[in-house]
């Protein structure tokens, strides 16, 4: 679980060190092209959660944020004996939701960075603690699978 906790804390400090750098840097709705027709840095606030769903409803967002991180602790991390891969992803996870909890709490709205156009799509702009939280639910996705066919052939055999 320190593993869990420290890879967290890293990830929270990276976030939170690069959104204060955009913030210092930019103005609220500024960008900076980095790669023609592809990506730039765009500081927005965001209100709401993914793709401003509950947008304006700061409170409830930053409820629901505390209700997931204590399922995360009392229901899957605490008292239990955790796969070097389940710390981690507990870990990333743990980081970007508390990341972006931070901003609700203190600025009251998430401060969002990565702007990307891909084949003509520009896609809503996110930032460093989106994507950890992406890449947890994908490695604990792949984990559960994984694990599921593990007891599948156990059972078989």
């Amino acid at each position: 679980m320190k593993k869990t906790f420290l890879i967290a804390i890293g990830l929270i400090i990276f976030d939170q060190l690069i959104k204060n750098i955009m913030v210092f840097s930019l103005e609220m709705g500024q960008s900076i092209l980095v790669i023609k027709n592809f990506f730039s840095l765009t500081l927005l606030g965001n209100k709401g959660a993914a793709f401003s769903i509950l947008s304006s409803n700061t409170l409830l967002l930053i409820l629901i944020s505390i209700a997931v991180l204590n399922v995360i602790y009392f229901c899957l991390i605490k008292d239990k004996k955790l796969k070097n891969i389940e710390e981690i992803s507990y870990g990333i996870l743990i980081g970007g939701i508390t990341g972006n909890l931070i901003d609700r709490v203190i600025r009251g709205e998430v401060i969002d960075y990565l702007d990307f156009n891909i084949f003509g799509y520009n896609f809503p702009v996110f930032n460093f603690a989106d994507i950890c939280i992406i890449i947890s639910i994908i490695l604990i996705f792949i984990d559960t699978i994984k694990g599921d066919k593990n007891e599948i052939s156990s059972n078989t055999k």
